[in-house]
């Protein structure tokens, strides 16, 4: 087998202690082309050195948990080509895995040329992608503050969460700050209710309130409360943060790639009324601030038009892909890279599993998150949602509609073009002939002529 790349480098990343192999060609006689190096900074320099002395030129690496992110900035720094490989794609033989043989084999299969890297984003990206999994990361610590609060209030028989929607609504958020102030009776506290509360009428308000207020409970509701509150100021100086690490995205115009527009572009947005009301829904966003014309900007288009995907949702996208569509060779290779494609495994001759892989993706999620939604809007995804789910499952609809939606978002960022809905009627038309065209050569196979009908005069 030939040697694409004589001057390549594996490397075994460790949480204590990295190993290194190198070409014999790239030692001195005598010497190992394997050394062990640690952990820490000064380490991570000397195995930068050894590998500049040694004319290295590339390396291949595994991407193990966290540690390899220091090392990968190290070598990125001094110019040397990284190669993050996934841990699954280089097994090595049964029995004779050691720390010291898979740093070994990582170099014969990079110098082979038969590794492939693992997804990266520029560096801005990665700073946005911190970011944003940070404030992820608040806001599930939020919800578990309201679910302490929620168990509290239960230890005390108070039911506020049947008299209320959100425990963390204004609402809600006023009663606690009443009953921890001292307030008992259930008809002072009813009075801090909206009016436009019709989940319980009053009386059944004050029943909720009435419970057994024990000091302990209140304690745990009053920290519970202070936790919430300071984690909310958390996010909102995280979306700050964030404000000024998109100003700083610079978008390349390299890659914006153009391209014809379809010959046979799709109709104007149909404007029924559930659809009005789903894209009124898309309004909340969650953040604390506007951030819209920043992601329209460092996007080229404007995202938030696909049925399903608000600022955020767009925020979590690009935080996590950027916007070089270039990466990927297509839609279809896009797709497969976030796991909403079928794993085909085909031995001879037959298909034995037909199973979406298993990937842990942001972007995967948040498009199967959506796609219920999107299954009950008044639009073509909304019908093509409902069509698979009584065909296949709820499960492979939302799969089968978060690949649609994946295939837009590569499209409009690859090729710039605003994005524009396809009519209803003409949806159900297309769906209507394919029908026909299919019911008609079935007929043929069975030996039947198909006659069309003759309009009358």
């Amino acid at each position: 087998m030939p040697v694409i790349h004589p001057h390549s480098a594996g490397i075994d990343v460790g949480a204590t202690s990295h190993w290194v192999c190198v070409p014999e060609n790239a030692v001195a006689q005598g010497e190992s082309p394997v050394r062990e190096f640690g952990a820490f900074t000064k380490d991570l320099d000397e195995l930068v050195e050894w590998l500049l002395k040694g004319q290295v030129k590339t390396v291949a690496m595994e991407s193990t948990s966290v540690y390899w992110i220091p090392l990968f900035q190290k070598l990125e720094a001094a110019g040397l080509e990284v190669i993050l490989v996934n841990a699954r794609h280089v097994r090595h033989v049964p029995g004779r895995k050691t720390d010291c043989k898979d740093c070994q084999w990582l170099q014969r299969l990079h110098s082979y040329g038969l590794l492939n890297g693992s997804f990266r984003p520029s560096d801005d990206i990665c700073c946005l992608r911190s970011l944003m999994r940070h404030r992820d990361n608040l806001t599930k610590a939020c919800g578990q503050q309201v679910q302490h609060m929620q168990q509290a209030l239960n230890y005390m028989n108070i039911h506020l969460h049947h008299a209320v929607s959100d425990l963390n609504g204004e609402t809600g958020l006023r009663i606690l700050d009443a009953i921890l102030r001292g307030e008992r009776d259930p008809k002072e506290l009813v009075k801090l209710r909206d009016p436009q509360i019709t989940r319980s009428t009053v009386e059944e308000m004050e029943a909720a309130l009435k419970g057994d207020w024990r000091e302990e409970h209140l304690f745990v509701l009053r920290q519970s409360l202070e936790n919430y509150r300071h984690l909310l100021k958390q996010m909102e100086v995280c979306d700050g943060e964030l404000e000024k690490t998109l100003a700083k995205v610079v978008v390349n115009p390299a890659t914006v790639v153009k391209a014809e527009r379809p010959k046979n572009p799709p109709a104007a947005e149909s404007k029924s009324k559930k659809q009005k009301k789903f894209k009124k829904l898309k309004a909340g966003t969650g953040l604390k601030r506007d951030l819209s014309a920043e992601m329209t900007r460092i996007c080229g288009v404007d995202l938030t038009r696909i049925i399903g995907l608000n600022v955020l949702g767009v925020l979590i996208v690009i935080s996590e892909i950027g916007v070089d569509m270039s990466r990927w060779r297509n839609a279809k290779a896009f797709c497969a890279w976030l796991g909403l494609c079928p794993g085909n495994k085909i031995s001879g001759g037959k298909v034995l599993s037909s199973h979406t892989v298993h990937v842990v993706n942001r972007v995967a999620i948040l498009l199967r998150t959506v796609a219920p939604a999107v299954g009950r809007s008044d639009t073509w995804l909304g019908i093509f949602h409902r069509r698979m789910r009584g065909r296949l499952g709820p499960a492979a609809a939302n799969t089968a509609t978060a690949r649609k939606l994946a295939c837009t978002i590569y499209h409009l960022l690859k090729y710039k073009e605003e994005y524009i809905d396809v009519d209803c009627l003409i949806y159900q038309e297309k769906i209507r002939k394919s029908r026909i065209a299919k019911l008609c050569k079935q007929a043929e196979e069975l030996g039947f002529e198909v006659l069309k009908k003759q309009k009358a005069a």
